[in-house]
């Protein structure tokens, strides 16, 4: 076995060609041999500047071998190894999604440990200039910068177990401008929309309980679907949130944990809700609150009920919007009515207040005004007493 050298050692020399080279020691293969990073120049002044750059950036980094491994290969490994067992189905497909279409194309066969945040620049500029595979009508095949942004969550995760393993030597995706973040407006029903959709539910027997419900929880979509009776205490009017029900890509159903862990809740219900579902609950025949229509052994799907909603939105002729935004609906209309952004928070099953008053900036910035307007007229009205 050779001696083993300390990371950072290196050599100079000048080479037949004129210019001068150096290495230093960045790592060692399991039978101890040295991993060199070698830089060059034109002089030997110039060498020693670009040596020194290099040997600070090394300092205390001893890569492993596979640190030559293609990008590509480790972003594969990472996904199989460190992703598939901690997340949801659709999550991993969303990953290698960015992986596969984004990344892979350009950057796939550069050793991991060369990757450098120019490197990485360039893939989000190129990306959202043309990285769309078909022309888009409005948007041609650029990107928009939320794309970008969730491209370089999973990017940067993967960067950084790959520093963790030894593969790099520090993430290179630190060092990159994004596109600025930008607030889409959320799509909401008004409340002129909003009274439209509940009467057109009322001439629906078979849904009217399910979007009547949603509508005063504010629930997710698969949190909705995957209710069972067992989550359902009529005597206290409340239902607990344990599950999320996610539809297989290629078909059927499975259940798993809820988005977030503040996403396990309980929810205490209007009681116009809790007494819809106790009559529901003396005439129901499955364990699911919700089941569906034509099998009440199995659940409602998550893809039937954005399907139905559809339908009525085009009966009640209604915009057309998400499923996710009648959760806005109900966030919205909360807010309005003067419930407090930290109770809100707990209903919705956010990690935190300051993300429900983030996404609700909208709304809590004319509740301020409003605020404001009260106080100064309490304040003036003092003064006019006084």
């Amino acid at each position: 076995m050779s001696k083993r050298r300390p990371s950072g050692d290196g050599m100079v020399r000048k080479r037949d060609d004129g210019r001068w080279e150096g290495r230093i020691v960045v790592g060692h293969k399991e039978n101890g041999e040295s991993i060199f990073r070698y830089v060059s120049a034109k002089s030997q002044k110039a060498l020693m500047k670009k040596l020194h750059q290099s040997i600070e950036a090394y300092r205390d980094v001893n890569l492993s071998e596979d640190s030559r491994m293609p990008l590509g290969d480790w972003l594969d490994r990472w996904l199989e190894e460190y992703v598939s067992p901690a997340v949801r189905e659709s999550t991993l497909r969303g990953y290698r999604q960015y992986i596969e279409c984004y990344i892979k194309p350009r950057l796939g066969d550069k050793p991991v440990c060369k990757v450098t945040a120019a490197d990485v620049q360039a893939l989000y500029r190129e990306v959202q200039r043309n990285g769309r595979k078909t022309e888009h009508p409005e948007y041609g095949y650029a990107l928009s910068g939320s794309t970008i942004r969730s491209l370089h969550g999973v990017f940067h995760q993967a960067m950084d177990v790959a520093v963790q393993e030894r593969l790099t030597a520090r993430n290179p995706t630190e060092d990159v401008t994004l596109p600025k973040k930008k607030s889409a407006a959320k799509q909401i029903l008004n409340d002129e929309q909003l009274e439209r959709f509940m009467e057109e539910i009322k001439k629906d027997p078979v849904w009217h309980d399910f979007f009547y419900t949603e509508l005063t929880t504010g629930m997710r979509r698969g949190e909705i679907c995957g209710l069972m009776w067992s989550d359902f205490d009529g005597k206290k009017g409340t239902l607990t949130v344990r599950r999320t029900l996610h539809q297989r890509k290629g078909g059927g159903l499975t259940t798993g944990e809820t988005k977030t862990g503040k996403g396990r809740r309980t929810i205490t219900l209007p009681p116009s809700t809790a007494q819809l579902l106790r009559e529901r609950q003396k005439y129901s025949c499955s364990q699911w609150i919700f089941p569906n229509p034509l099998r009440p052994e199995s659940p409602v799907s998550p893809g039937s009920a954005y399907n139905h909603m559809k339908t009525l939105l085009k009966n009640a002729g209604l915009p057309r919007i998400r499923f996710h935004d009648l959760r806005h609906t109900f966030a919205t209309h909360a807010l309005t009515s003067g419930v407090d952004a930290k109770t809100l928070s707990g209903i919705l099953g956010h990690t935190k207040a300051s993300f429900t008053l983030d996404t609700y900036t909208h709304v809590t910035g004319d509740m301020h005004r409003r605020a404001a307007e009260i106080v100064g007229g309490f304040m003036n009205d003092i003064m006019v007493r006084g």
